[in-house]
């Protein structure tokens, strides 16, 4: 099945393959669509430029294709994809960052969210410190006592397991995340490189059921 390009240029919706997120709408013409098929990559047509636009040629933000499939009327492109940086010209990871309406609770939308929210605080301690900021605290004693603190909370979590308590599990697990994003934020290391590395892990690049990137085993 092929998309049908009789009519012109057919939008094109690129979607993060793994926290599914929309990232772009653009749009494809023949050629591109051929060119996002031989390269694996995604390939665009600017209908201001009036050219060829290889997503990521410039910025190094390219898109690695995970999937590809198309609507019931073979005019609309909808495809999966492994992003190398922002989807958006303006730096955001996705271009649509402008809410309008939203039905759904704030506390929902955060929680959603919220490991995100999490290395980001730790980030904004590291860069801008608080006087008597736990943060600040573990920041200022080096790697030597955040790596303690990851170790005695790796303990607990599993003392509380063993103890059947699956409430103090939640809180102690909380605390070992907490803890290791901590380190990782000391050691330069993002959330987005370990979920990257996890989404290798995880997935396979296509499959026979088109849209889903297939689970393997650990």
């Amino acid at each position: 099945m092929k998309p049908d390009f009789s009519k012109g240029l057919l939008p094109a919706i690129i979607i993060d393959a793994y926290s599914k997120d929309v990232l772009m709408l653009a749009y494809m013409n023949e050629e591109s669509y051929n060119k996002t098929l031989e390269t694996k990559q995604t390939w665009f047509y600017s209908r201001s430029r009036e050219a060829l636009w290889h997503k990521g040629a410039t910025s190094g933000n390219t898109q690695d294709v995970v999937s590809i499939a198309l609507d019931c009327d073979q005019d609309s492109i909808l495809i999966h994809v492994e992003p190398n940086g922002p989807a958006c010209h303006t730096g955001e990871e996705s271009c649509f960052f402008n809410p309008i309406l939203n039905k759904h609770d704030t506390e929902s939308t955060s929680i959603s969210n919220v490991l995100e929210y999490v290395m980001d605080e730790i980030e904004e301690r590291k860069s801008n410190p608080i006087e008597k900021s736990y943060t600040n605290y573990l920041f200022d004693n080096g790697i030597d006592k955040i790596s303690k603190k990851v170790i005695e909370e790796a303990g607990e979590v599993v003392l509380a397991a063993k103890n059947q308590n699956p409430e103090e599990v939640v809180l102690e697990v909380s605390d070992l995340i907490y803890h290791t994003f901590v380190l990782m934020s000391e050691q330069g290391v993002s959330l987005e490189q370990v979920k990257k590395e996890l989404a290798k892990r995880t997935f396979k690049k296509g499959n026979s059921k088109g849209d889903r990137p297939e689970i393997k085993e650990w």
